[in-house]
């Protein structure tokens, strides 16, 4: 196991290589929520900060965190060539599409359906470790880009609004995310 203060010219390729990260994060109370990410949704900004656009789904759990306590670590496993997990930690900031900064920010993205934030993590620390543990997958597609992404094409807008305010306003834990201003 390594640590270092910021990330450097190596653990940024590999971090750019990989198909997938995970995004964990916790209130002071309650559940801790680790989720899966994919597709062209990462943006390594510089050697401390990482942003990534964060596309609509059944929860919203990173933003009732993030809005609580800031918290947020993202790990990045090897699946292919050689083994390695890399993990930054630090806190992170959430940005809405009502924020007057969205276009500006949401403009080093892939315009995608449903994007519903850009979280940027502010990192204090990064940890590389072994990841033999890792099984060494093939990838093959991209679900997202054959079911998720059409699924909120067809709603357009409003029709995600709608899906928002049903599923995405509180966490699972009943605290607020955020994602519809003054709700």
């Amino acid at each position: 196991m390594a640590t270092f203060e910021k990330l450097n010219k190596r653990l940024t390729q590999f971090i750019e290589k990989q198909p997938m990260f995970f995004v964990a994060t916790a209130g002071r109370e309650g559940r801790v929520n680790v989720s899966p990410k994919g597709m062209d949704t990462l943006n390594v900004i510089d050697d401390t900060r990482i942003s990534w656009l964060s596309l609509s789904g059944s929860g919203n759990e990173t933003a009732a965190h993030v809005i609580e306590t800031g918290r947020m670590t993202l790990m990045f496993c090897a699946f292919e060539g050689s083994a390695m997990i890399l993990r930054t930690y630090g806190n992170a900031e959430v940005l809405y599409p009502r924020h007057p900064e969205w276009e500006k920010s949401v403009a080093k993205f892939p315009d995608i359906a449903g994007s519903r934030q850009i979280f940027t993590l502010e990192i204090d620390l990064v940890q590389t470790s072994c990841g033999t543990g890792i099984p060494v997958m093939k990838y093959q597609n991209s679900r997202a880009e054959k079911e998720l992404v059409p699924f909120f094409e067809k709603m357009g807008s409003v029709g995600v609004e709608k899906y928002w305010r049903k599923k995405n306003v509180l966490s699972i834990d009943g605290n607020p995310t955020g994602i519809i201003d003054n709700e």
